[in-house]
């Protein structure tokens, strides 16, 4: 797929995901978020083990939907898929994507872009960066992941604030309250970002896999136990004992469990 809205790289092992709107300070159309949905899908590539999601430019990460292409009953695009139902699609695939996704927070990350943020498994600030909600204020709201997740990084007192009032946090008072996980100069902020996936790319897969899939279970009920169960079942067939049962099946015998235990 060739993209026209976003930026898609991949090298030494680490995905690089770009919003490239920066003239709407990285504000998203349906097509963008069409887009990215597809990118989220390529990061299932096991030569890939972080994630990188950022904006394009010095100004923005992401201020949420291009208001200029709503109007009344949604965001107007070509796709049937409404830019709101997409945009919780991205959402849910930074959440399960079997590899952490860090957010290079380079600016602004109002609205839909803060959800992102959030969401996100880690999160890289320049100082400049400013946070916040915008909802409330342009008639919008996130209905899911972007106040249940926010309610667990900085507590449901804070998390309120930020939704009601819509005011806008520095990277280091966003740093304080748990928001981010580091505040760096936006000229140290790739360097910063870089060592952080090094550090990733040290670990096993395999146990960051399931370690993110843990999580879910913790947050997620049913859904995130699945996510973890999936998870070891897919351990679990490269086992002799897995192997003998599917042989067995094939060869129409009585499979010999208990002899791989001798």
């Amino acid at each position: 797929m060739d993209y026209e809205e976003i930026i898609f790289e991949k090298k030494d092992g680490v995905a690089r995901i770009t919003i490239n709107r920066p003239q709407r300070y990285n504000a998203c159309t349906q097509h963008t978020v069409h887009e990215l949905i597809d990118a989220f899908n390529r990061c299932n590539d096991d030569e890939i083990g972080v994630v990188v999601f950022t904006g394009a430019g010095e100004k923005a990460f992401c201020t949420g939907g291009d208001q200029t292409t709503r109007e009344k009953g949604g965001y107007k695009g070509q796709y049937l898929l409404p830019l709101e139902v997409g945009w919780q699609h991205v959402t849910h695939q930074i959440r399960t994507l079997p590899k952490p996704v860090i957010a290079r927070v380079n600016g602004y990350a109002i609205g839909g872009g803060h959800v992102w943020h959030v969401t996100c498994d880690l999160s890289i600030a320049a100082e400049h960066a400013q946070l916040g909600q915008a909802g409330p204020r342009v008639g919008s709201f996130d209905p899911g992941y972007g106040t249940g997740d926010l309610m667990r990084a900085v507590g449901i007192k804070r998390a309120k604030e930020i939704w009601f009032l819509c005011r806008r946090y520095t990277a280091q008072q966003a740093l304080e309250m748990g928001l981010v996980n580091a505040v760096v100069p936006y000229e140290k902020l790739d360097e910063e970002v870089d060592r952080w996936c090094q550090e990733i790319l040290e670990k096993s897969p395999t146990a960051l896999k399931m370690l993110k899939y843990a999580f879910l279970a913790d947050t997620d009920g049913t859904t995130g136990a699945t996510y973890l169960g999936v998870g070891g079942l897919s351990l679990y067939y490269g086992t002799d004992e897995a192997v003998e049962g599917k042989n067995a099946f094939v060869e129409k015998r009585k499979p010999k469990f208990r002899d791989l235990k001798k």
